[in-house]
Order: C-alpha cells, then sequence, then structure tokens
C-alpha cells in the first residue's frame, strides 16, 4: 500500500502552549477512519470532561493522526515526526493491524519500537514510543466489549460478528468508519470487562509459548491505550472503563 500524507484530525494548536501540558498523547493509525474515528471519541469526551472540570484543560492533550499505510509505515511516520524536534515530554502510540500483512513485517513494528525507546538520544529522551496493535484487526478490540472469544476466524467474521451483534441491539450496521463507534462500544457494550478479556487473552498467549505478536491471534494491545486515556473521561464514563 502506498504512503499518503497523514491525516490530522484536529487544527494546529501554538507549540508554545503545549510545552507546558504535562500530559501529551500522539496517537498515529494506520488507517483513516475506524481507528481515528474511535480516538477521536476519547478526545471528544475528554473535552467536555475540560469543560466541566477546568483542571484538565493544560494537563492533557490528544492529537489522533490518520496515515493510510501500511504496518510498518506507523513507527517510521511517528519517527519522522518526532525528528523535526517539535514533539516533547510526549507518548507516541503507534495504532495497526495484523490484517493479511506478512507475519515478519507485523512483528517488525514492535521491533523498532523497542529499539527507538533504547536507542533515545538528548532530543527525543523524553519521547515514550508504545504499540496498539490487534491481530488481526481493530474490530476484534470491539468484540471484546461484548464477549470473550478467541477462535482464529479471519477478519471478515469480525464484522459478520458486530453486525449480528448490532442488529440484536437494534442499532444499525456495523460500519468502518462509523463516527459514533466509541459512544456504541461505551453504552451498549462493556469497556471494562473489554480491557480484562484483552489482558486475559495476551496471558494466555504468553502461557502457550507464543512469543511474537503475529503469534498472537486473536489479540490485542489496544487496551493499554485505552486505559491510559480513560483516566480522563468524565466521571460518568471513566467508572465504565477503569475502577
Amino acid at each position: 500500500m502506498p504512503n499518503k500524507k497523514p491525516q490530522n484530525r484536529k487544527k494546529p494548536r501554538r507549540l508554545g502552549h503545549l510545552d507546558d501540558i504535562p500530559y501529551k498523547y500522539y496517537i498515529f493509525c494506520e488507517g483513516k477512519q475506524t481507528e481515528p474515528n474511535y480516538f477521536d471519541g476519547f478526545e471528544k469526551a475528554i473535552g467536555e470532561a475540560i469543560s466541566i472540570d477546568p483542571i484538565y484543560k493544560n494537563q492533557v492533550y490528544i492529537e489522533t493522526i490518520g496515515l493510510g499505510v501500511n504496518t510498518r509505515g506507523v513507527v517510521d511516520a511517528a519517527a519522522e515526526r518526532i525528528s523535526t524536534g517539535l514533539i516533547t515530554d510526549a507518548q507516541i502510540w503507534c495504532v495497526y493491524d495484523k490484517d493479511s500483512f506478512p507475519d515478519k513485517n507485523f512483528n517488525a513494528v514492535s521491533e523498532k519500537v523497542n529499539n527507538l525507546n533504547v536507542q533515545k538520544n538528548s532530543k527525543d529522551r523524553s519521547i515514550k514510543y508504545n504499540v496498539a496493535w490487534s491481530n488481526q484487526c481493530i474490530e476484534y478490540w470491539f468484540i471484546l466489549h461484548f464477549d470473550l472469544y478467541e477462535s482464529k476466524n479471519d477478519r471478515q467474521y469480525y464484522i459478520q460478528y458486530l453486525n449480528k451483534k448490532f442488529r440484536a441491539l437494534e442499532l444499525p450496521p456495523y460500519k468502518k468508519n462509523d463516527k459514533n463507534i466509541f459512544d456504541i462500544l461505551t453504552n451498549y457494550g462493556d469497556p471494562k470487562l473489554a480491557i480484562r478479556r484483552a489482558y486475559n487473552r495476551l496471558k494466555s498467549c504468553e502461557e502457550l509459548g507464543l512469543t511474537t505478536d503475529s503469534q498472537c491471534f486473536p489479540a490485542t494491545k489496544v487496551h493499554l491505550l485505552v486505559e491510559e486515556l480513560a483516566k480522563y473521561l468524565p466521571e460518568s464514563i471513566k467508572e465504565k472503563y477503569i475502577n
């Protein structure tokens, strides 16, 4: 898949203003719709929290970037932006799917992220790279909001599953470009249980001796990023994500 220009999903802010914000999250997404729409939901909800409790206004900054690249292109795009020196003291999250990409390409992202964290120089020592992958796709993370699922089915099955679940809930069919996906999963699913299921699935992979990301199928690490962002949600929503 050819690289495309990153899609910034919010207006740029004055760089000087960001220097004083202690918690900054830059979320680089492989796709331009599904994952960015989901994390935009967090950003919107956190914005509502700020309007209620202004103490958060200068505490947290979230920016989601939809890239439209392949798996390895996500961390390359993130590292390129960091190299400009315009981002400091921030968490960098790379969100991507296994899909049909070769195992070596999928595994290479975590390997590169680990190397970047080890080899940081004086300019980027305040940067922490993280991965939030899904094997095979982020729809697996969505499914965990409704059921524990461990079968090794094709990603197309996950979409069929969500469609069936949405129909049962009298919701419109699942769409990859649904801008309301955060609200749907929050209000109709069980985010707290989804996080627990995701952790348990990774633990099962470890107990089975599955040592690479590609071997952990199905599995996801999106919950790690979700837990970070959930800390800033309004209390009425936060209680659905964390204790």
